[in-house]
């Protein structure tokens, strides 16, 4: 049986906001800048919530361990950071959802591995400048799947973790939400990598925004 939620926590890349189209399009400045043709973009969206290691080893089938990762890391998070808005939007359901969660007075707030130099100028620029918290990848000494974003998440809000679900399109946020002992949903919406949400082991996997509400109200009914 699923608790009945005190706060609603996120990821933010492929769950709240569909923002790989400007990953993805830095990533083909690279290319471009290399005189090599853009990646296709089906091929480069799956790997939007895996940051710029996905995305580089997408675009250049390259692995950190490669003695160039670490240069072109930090030429993908330049790009990014000089175009972080240009195509992304909240997914559709989302802005109703939030509306509605604020409605019923639910909490919510936000829990990315983006870095806060990328978060913090991002959320106002897409619509989510009212989140309770907002933990990044570097706000905490671990990033997902590490539960230590998640448990700070919970701090701040002074709620217990276990009262807590969180919301992610990666597999490493339904372990991160699991080691942190959190209600884990998987949000098949958005990108999911490169394995499918059914192997994930989370509490459940819900296919739009809209399902989501739907659950949590008929959590809170009588």
């Amino acid at each position: 049986m699923m608790i009945t939620p005190k706060a609603i926590l996120f990821d933010l890349d492929g769950t709240l906001a569909d923002t790989a189209p400007d990953l993805a399009a830095a990533v083909n400045l690279m290319r471009t800048q290399r005189q090599l043709t853009p990646t296709p973009y089906a091929i480069l969206r799956p790997y939007a919530s895996a940051g710029a290691r996905g995305l580089i080893g997408a675009g250049f089938n390259i692995t950190p361990e490669n003695p160039e990762y670490e240069a072109m890391r930090l030429e993908f998070l330049r790009n990014y950071e000089q175009a972080l808005a240009i195509h992304s939007v909240l997914f559709n359901g989302i802005p109703d959802l939030l509306r509605e969660l604020d409605a019923i007075k639910m909490p919510w707030g936000i829990v990315t591995n983006k870095a806060e130099r990328f978060t913090h100028p991002l959320l106002p620029q897409i619509g989510l400048g009212k989140a309770a918290c907002t933990i990044s990848g570097d706000t905490t000494a671990h990033a997902k799947p590490h539960p230590e974003p998640l448990l700070e998440a919970a701090r701040r809000l002074d709620i217990e973790p276990g009262l807590c679900w969180y919301v992610g399109d990666d597999l490493r946020d339904i372990q991160a939400a699991q080691a942190a002992g959190m209600t884990s949903i998987a949000a098949a919406w958005g990108y999911c990598g490169a394995t499918e949400p059914t192997h994930w082991k989370a509490d459940a996997i819900l296919d739009t925004p809209q399902e989501l509400l739907a659950l949590i109200k008929e959590k809170l009914s009588p």
